[in-house]
C-alpha cells in the first residue's frame, strides 16, 4: 500500500468539512485541472493540490481519479459539488438581502455557445449588460458540443437545436432562419447561377455534418462538391463576403452585412430553434440568473 493510498484509507477522526473545502472541490469538479481551479480560487496550483490532499486525507476517500485527461471526479466529489453549489446560491441570496439594499451583481459567468451565436446575438447583449453590472465577468467558450454545460463547466448554454438535453432547463427564445447568400464582390448574382452549377460553394460539411444547411444542400444539390470546406458558419459568412462562393447563412447574422446579398427567401427546411439553457443547480445563482434573464430579453431574431 503506497503513501497516497494509506493517506486516504483512514479518515481523520471527527474531520469537519468546511466551506473552503467545498469551494476547492467545486472548482476541481468544474475545471478538472489544478491550474484552472487555482485561477478561479485565486490560489496557485500547488496550494490547490495540498488542499485537495488534506481533504481526501480527512475524509479517508478519494474525490478524484488522476489521469492524463485531468482530474476525474468520483461520485462523492459530484455529491459534494452539488452541496457546494447550494451553499454558493445561499451566500449570494444572503448578500442580496443584506439590509434590504440592492447589491451590485458580481462574479464570473461561463457561457458556452457557437461562434455564430456569440458574435451575432450574445456579444451585443453582454455589451449592454456590462454597462449595468460592470462587476460581472465572463468566460466565453465556443464549440458545437454541450458537454461542458452537462459537466457544469459552464453556467449557460445558447444553442440551436430541436431537442435540448433533458437534464438541462431553459426556454426557446426564437427560431434561426437561413437563406442562401452570395457576396456582392463575387460573380454570382442570381439563384439561377447556382441552379446552373456555375457557383462555387462554401460549406461546413465535416465540421457540422448534421447542420440543416448541409442537409438541405445535399438534398437539393447532391452533385455539388464545395470548393471550400470550413469548420464554422462564421467562416462561411466571411468567405462568402469576399466573393469566393455562395453559402447558407443565418438571416440574423447576414441581415446587417451590406457586402452580402440573399439569393433565396428564407428556407423553411433549414429552420431550427434557439434555446437558452442552464443547469438546474446553477439557475438560482444571482450572477447566472441576471445574465440568463437579460439574454432572454434581448436576443431577438428576424
Amino acid at each position: 500500500m503506497n503513501a497516497l493510498t494509506q493517506s486516504t484509507a483512514r479518515p481523520r477522526a471527527h474531520y469537519k468539512l468546511g466551506a473552503a473545502d467545498l469551494e476547492v472541490v467545486l472548482a476541481m469538479v468544474r475545471t478538472g485541472t489544478l491550474a484552472v481551479a487555482g485561477e478561479r480560487l485565486g490560489l496557485d496550483p500547488s496550494t490547490v493540490f495540498r488542499s485537495l490532499q488534506r481533504i481526501e486525507r480527512g475524509l479517508g476517500q478519494r474525490l478524484f481519479e488522476r489521469s492524463r485527461a485531468g482530474y476525474l471526479s468520483t461520485e462523492l466529489a459530484q455529491s459534494l459539488a452539488e452541496q457546494a453549489e447550494q451553499v454558493e446560491a445561499a451566500l449570494e441570496a444572503a448578500r442580496s438581502a443584506t439590509q434590504g439594499l440592492p447589491v451590485q451583481v458580481a462574479g464570473r459567468v461561463r457561457i458556452t455557445t457557437t461562434d455564430t451565436i456569440l458574435h451575432g446575438l450574445i456579444a451585443p447583449g453582454l455589451k449592454e449588460l456590462s454597462a449595468t453590472h460592470p462587476l460581472l465577468t465572463y468566460e466565453l467558450h465556443t464549440g458545437n458540443e454541450l458537454a461542458s454545460l452537462t459537466r457544469r463547466d459552464a453556467d449557460i448554454a445558447v444553442r440551436a437545436t430541436r431537442r435540448p438535453p433533458q437534464n438541462l432547463i431553459g426556454r426557446q427564445v426564437g427560431s434561426i432562419r437561413m437563406a442562401l447568400y452570395a457576396g456582392r464582390r463575387g460573380t454570382v448574382r442570381r439563384y439561377a447561377d447556382v441552379e446552373a452549377g456555375t457557383a462555387p460553394w462554401i460549406a461546413p460539411d465535416e465540421a457540422l455534418p448534421d447542420h440543416p444547411s448541409v442537409i438541405w444542400r445535399k438534398r437539393h444539390f447532391p452533385r455539388v462538391d464545395p470548393g471550400f470546406r470550413v469548420n464554422s458558419i462564421l467562416t462561411v459568412m466571411e468567405l462568402v463576403a469576399l466573393g469566393l462562393g455562395v453559402g447558407m447563412l443565418p438571416v440574423f447574422l447576414a441581415k446587417n452585412r451590406p457586402d452580402l446579398m440573399a439569393l433565396t427567401d428564407v428556407l423553411d427546411e433549414c429552420q431550427t430553434e434557439l434555446w437558452l439553457l442552464t443547469h438546474p443547480e446553477s439557475r438560482h445563482l444571482r450572477r447566472v440568473s441576471t445574465v440568463y434573464s437579460h439574454l432572454a430579453q434581448v436576443m431577438s431574431l428576424p
